[in-house]
């Protein structure tokens, strides 16, 4: 793959999202797909559409057409390719529904398990599993690679769906991380993974200009749900089957959105409420409160999932007993930061949640 089989299909991604989000806005505005704020919301502002991540996913079919033409077909497994586009159109038709008519989490989770049994049968399985004592890898039974894979897929996908609460957010996390397991897939010769996270790396690039605070179009359902599907897939293709601390490099990419995810379960079990009900004290929220402005928020956010990042390419390189060192500096680093955020309280003040800055796509969960 040399360097205009990457650039072409990049900037293809991005020209077509570029040009495509203009047009998916007017749509969204047409079919009543706008965002309507609430108390649990960020966003004070009327009839923003809601219909971006169409325009991220026609951006990412454009990068991934592009790649078929200029590739041989034989370096990128077409299996693959055809089951990461099956199970995103699954997941986009609820995220319009949802953007549309406003679907609860139970009725979208049967269609994001669907979208991950998918993937599972179209070969993006965690079956391999190294011995960290004596470096022998085992290829795991069938009923272990479902019970590993299927929660992976759809907990990473719901991870970006539960952090897309501010303008630009997980369209840059996403665009941040994808970047990153780009990289890690070269690494371990991934191409498919390559191939997939350039499509849809391209094609966030071209439409977060659209999207950053103050955003002029969200994401919706729609798109935060098909990037935490792509990127579900791409950590699976990056992750290290034939060295120690297989799932490690992932993990560290996902750090935010998934320690997010984490703390908002452990945080409504302890207050006693549902884990899908809605709240303002995710990670975001925290971080306005905080910060007191939705940029600064975001750019911090960024900033922390560029280091999570720049540590997980640095993992992916070590081995033997300093891997496991680096590990647990990490985690004791991580807690120390969580901590410090008061990430780990159930309660928050909330004096720098207003919504007087108006821009955000605020809590949807």
């Amino acid at each position: 793959m040399d360097t205009l089989q990457v650039a072409i299909p990049l900037l293809g991604a991005a020209g077509v999202a570029a040009l495509a989000t203009p047009l998916t806005g007017r749509l969204a505005v047409a079919l009543g797909a706008v965002d309507r704020p609430s108390e649990r919301k960020v966003n004070a502002r009327e009839g923003i559409p809601v219909l971006g991540g169409v325009a991220v996913a026609l951006g990412c079919l454009a990068g991934l057409g592009s790649f078929l033409f200029l590739l041989d077909r034989e370096t990128i497994d077409l299996t693959r390719v055809a089951g990461f586009l099956g199970g995103s159109l699954m997941l986009m038709v609820a995220g319009v529904l949802d953007d549309r008519f406003e679907l609860n989490a139970w009725q979208k989770l049967p269609i994001q398990i669907l979208a991950a049994i998918v993937a599972i049968q179209c070969g993006f399985r965690i079956d391999l599993f190294t011995d960290p004592f004596n470096a022998t890898t085992h290829v795991l039974p069938e009923w272990i690679v479902w019970g590993l894979t299927l929660p992976w897929i759809v907990a990473v996908t719901n991870a970006m769906n539960l952090i897309d609460g501010l303008d630009g957010l997980s369209a840059g996390l996403g665009a941040i991380i994808s970047a990153t397991l780009i990289v890690i897939c070269w690494q371990v010769g991934q191409m498919t993974g390559v191939v997939i996270g350039i499509a849809l790396l391209g094609a966030l690039l071209g439409f977060l200009p659209f999207n950053f605070p103050p955003a002029r179009i969200f994401l919706g359902d729609t798109g935060a749900l098909f990037i935490g599907y792509a990127l579900a897939l791409l950590s699976i293709q990056g992750y290290r089957k034939a060295a120690l601390l297989t799932f490690v490099v992932p993990l560290l990419a996902l750090a935010v959105p998934l320690l997010d995810t984490l703390l908002s379960v452990v945080r409504r079990v302890r207050m006693r409420r549902g884990i899908f009900s809605a709240d303002r004290m995710h990670m975001h929220h925290r971080l306005l409160e905080k910060e007191g402005s939705q940029r600064r928020a975001v750019l911090w956010l960024y900033f922390q999932t560029t280091c999570f990042s720049i540590i997980a390419v640095s993992f992916a390189r070590l081995e033997g007993y300093s891997a496991y060192i680096f590990l647990v500096a990490v985690v004791i680093l991580t807690v120390r930061l969580l901590r410090n955020l008061g990430l780990f309280s159930i309660e928050m003040g909330g004096a720098g949640l207003s919504r007087s800055e108006g821009g955000a796509e605020g809590e949807k969960k």
